[in-house]
């Protein structure tokens, strides 16, 4: 019996987030990191340095040459590179958001479907141990509040701060609640750049579940908190340290309700490693990846709909003002 080949793997766009990709899948069992590619070359250069990858310019270079990539550049570029590997026969997994629009997500789930190949979204959030464990005991929440709050980047303001940020929360509640989309209500506001950089979201569920979440890119203070309720049970996870608490309510007969739980043990790993892990594995043995091509299409569907919300205005809600 031999050993299955090494999988061949490559990262096209090694920028803030690509060269932890590089740095990742140069060390990833079962695999060869064949090459890193960015259109500055000494970027391309410095992501492989040390190991036996190559630095390459023009991400069409690799065709015949992988089985697998990982494409990190930036969203406008996602739909025409990503779309050149599936074309090809190659595996891919982008980054979160997809793409610029649902009907570019649509074309790349096209692509994927007539080569048969695995297409993966980064939506690196769900590889977080703190929110799989959260994910593991969660059932029937009523309620979800998230805010995602960090500083001012130096990157990714081609897109604003719904579909740089808050979008990894709208895959998560996607993910928690999978009855469909009832209703959005959402505000947004431009405050250092002409995109919006906060922004709030209503989402109710047609489980009657309702997931508040906050986004911003303006904040001084980095906050990554995931709070659940659900009946007789209390979930809350601190994504930014991985920790996760759980408490619950415990009724028995003739004795008074009483509250128990506490801090949940995490098993502390790189949620970025956890998801190019997942990525490998779903491309040797034929399985879905965790986050498929259709959940990044509808992280980005609900994204857009809390566009189109917050460009709509606040809704009326009866009354005569005061």
């Amino acid at each position: 019996m031999t050993d299955a080949p090494l999988l061949r793997t490559a990262v096209v766009g090694v920028g803030h987030l690509g060269r932890h990709h590089a740095r990742l899948l140069a060390t990833m069992p079962g695999t060869q990191f064949v090459a890193a590619v960015d259109l500055d070359r000494a970027r391309a250069e410095a992501a492989v340095a040390g190991t036996a990858a190559e630095a390459l310019v023009d991400h069409r270079d690799l065709f015949g040459r992988v089985d697998a990539v990982t494409v990190a550049v930036p969203t406008a570029a996602h739909l025409d590179v990503a779309r050149a590997f599936l074309d090809q026969g190659i595996h891919v997994l982008v980054e979160k958001p997809m793409a610029t629009s649902v009907a570019e997500a649509d074309a790349l789930l096209a692509a994927a479907a007539r080569r048969g190949v695995t297409l993966a979204v980064g939506h690196v959030e769900r590889f977080n141990p703190a929110i799989e464990a959260a994910l593991a005991v969660l059932q029937q929440p009523r309620f979800i509040e998230i805010d995602r709050l960090s500083g001012f980047p130096e990157r990714s303001l081609d897109i604003d701060v719904i579909f740089d940020v808050m979008i990894h929360d709208l895959d998560l509640v996607l993910a928690i609640d999978r009855s469909g989309v009832a209703s959005v209500e959402a505000v947004g506001v431009p405050v250092l750049t002409s995109r919006v950089d906060i922004a709030n979201a209503r989402v109710r569920f047609a489980s009657g579940c309702i997931a508040n979440v906050t986004a911003s890119r303006i904040s001084r203070d980095q906050v990554r908190k995931v709070r659940c309720f659900q009946p007789d049970m209390y979930v809350s996870v601190d994504a930014g340290a991985r920790e996760l608490e759980v408490w619950r309510l415990r009724r028995s007969d003739g004795v008074r309700p009483a509250i128990e739980g506490g801090p949940v043990e995490v098993e502390q790993d790189e949620p970025l490693r956890r998801e190019l892990a997942d990525f490998v594995d779903a491309v040797r043995t034929g399985r879905p990846p965790r986050v498929t091509g259709e959940a990044g299409r509808d992280a980005l569907a609900l994204a857009a709909r809390v566009t189109r919300a917050i460009e709509a205005g606040p809704v009326a809600t009866g009354g005569q003002a005061g």
